[in-house]
């Protein structure tokens, strides 16, 4: 117990030595192209044509960016904006049929349905495994 104590104040008091080299002074590059640029393991090695034609930087198309799925439907016009219609408009929330797609675990097949617990694992999860003999 004392020996763990001494060494936690002999660490404490080493000089601290970071293991990260940094090569030379840190700089701000003088010129940084902001232009939107595809991804280089893009496999068109292009923008998609609905972001060159209508957005000119990042922040123009991130505010105009849908969400795929049920709430896609959500932006009507470009000045309704995010949330432009009520939930009620957008009608029922389905996954699409045919797709794998589902909600709920209870919609999947019964091999992958959670199996139920039994009296020793309620009792043991109760008490904390107090009870448990093994």
């Amino acid at each position: 117990m004392f020996a763990t104590r001494a060494l936690r104040q002999a660490a404490h008091h080493a000089e601290r030595v970071p293991s990260i080299k940094f090569i030379g002074k840190r700089t701000i590059p003088a010129s940084v192209d902001h232009t939107p640029q595809p991804h280089p393991q893009s496999p068109t090695h292009s923008l998609p044509a609905s972001f060159t034609s209508s957005h000119n930087t990042f922040s123009s198309y991130r505010d105009h960016a849908q969400q795929f799925g049920p709430l896609r439907k959500t932006i009507k016009s470009a000045d309704a904006g995010i949330g432009g219609s009520s939930g009620s408009e957008l009608g029922p929330v389905e996954p699409p049929r045919g797709s794998g797609v589902v909600f709920d675990r209870n919609q999947l097949p019964a091999r992958y349905h959670r199996t139920p617990l039994t009296a020793d694992e309620i009792e043991a999860i109760e008490t904390g495994g107090a009870t448990a003999f093994f």
